[in-house]
C-alpha cells in the first residue's frame, strides 16, 4: 500500500502470478470443491504456498477474488461478442455465457452466503457490473429494433437470476435453456 493508503499496482509478475492462481483456483475449486487444499492449487499454479498467502490470507479470500474474477470476465467479455455476432445474437450468447457462469459457481453460493454473513462482502460491485452488461448489451439491441425497450437491465438480470436459482443446477440444464429461450423470445419487438 503506498503512504496515502491507496493500493499500487502489482508488478507484471505479481499479477502474472495472481492471474494463474484465480486460475488454478478455478480449476481445482470445480474438480475438488470448496474444500480443496490450497497447497494443491499453489502447486497447479506453479507458485509456491507464500506467494497463495501473500496474495490471499484465507481460503475465502481466495473464493471470493474467484468469485469476483468470474464475474468481471463474464461482464468483460460484451464488447467482443457485440463485435462478432448482431445485437440479439450476442444478448443471447451472453446470457449462454451467464448459465454457464452460474452453473459452474453453483457450488459457491453457501460459501459466498457465509463470507457474507462473517461480515465480507462478496458480491462488492458484481450486480452493477452485471447490470451494466445487459445495459450494454440492451442498449446495442434497442439501436437495432430488436428487443422492447421497456425492459430494463434491472428486469432482464432479475430474469436472468429467476432461472439460474430455479434451473442452475447442471442436471437442469435442459430447463434453463428452454426459460431462457421463453425470456428472450419476450424480449423481441414484432419485427426483428
Amino acid at each position: 500500500m503506498a503512504a496515502d493508503g491507496a493500493q499500487r499496482p502489482l508488478r507484471a509478475d505479481a499479477r502474472r502470478n495472481r492471474e494463474k492462481i484465480l486460475a488454478a483456483a478455478v480449476r481445482v475449486f470445480a474438480e475438488e470443491g470448496l474444500d480443496a487444499h490450497l497447497e494443491r492449487i499453489a502447486r497447479e499454479a506453479g507458485v509456491g504456498s507464500a506467494t497463495l498467502y501473500r496474495n490471499f490470507a484465507t481460503r475465502e479470500a481466495l473464493i471470493e477474488a474467484v468469485y469476483r474474477n468470474e464475474v468481471a470476465q463474464l461482464c468483460d467479455s460484451v464488447p467482443g461478442l457485440l463485435a462478432q455476432h448482431p445485437p440479439f445474437e450476442a444478448l443471447r450468447a451472453w446470457t449462454r455465457l451467464f448459465l454457464d457462469y452460474v452453473t459452474a459457481k453453483f457450488g459457491m453460493a453457501d460459501a459466498l452466503r457465509a463470507i457474507a454473513v462473517a461480515g465480507g462482502d462478496p458480491y462488492g460491485r458484481s450486480r452493477d457490473m452485471i447490470q451494466a452488461a445487459i445495459a450494454a448489451l440492451l442498449d446495442a439491441c434497442a439501436a437495432a429494433g430488436a428487443v422492447r425497450t421497456d425492459v430494463g437491465p434491472a428486469d432482464l438480470a432479475a430474469a436472468l437470476e429467476g432461472i439460474a436459482l430455479t434451473s442452475g443446477a447442471p442436471d437442469q440444464r435442459d430447463r434453463a435453456e428452454r426459460l431462457l429461450t421463453l425470456t428472450l423470445d419476450g424480449l423481441r419487438t414484432a419485427h426483428p
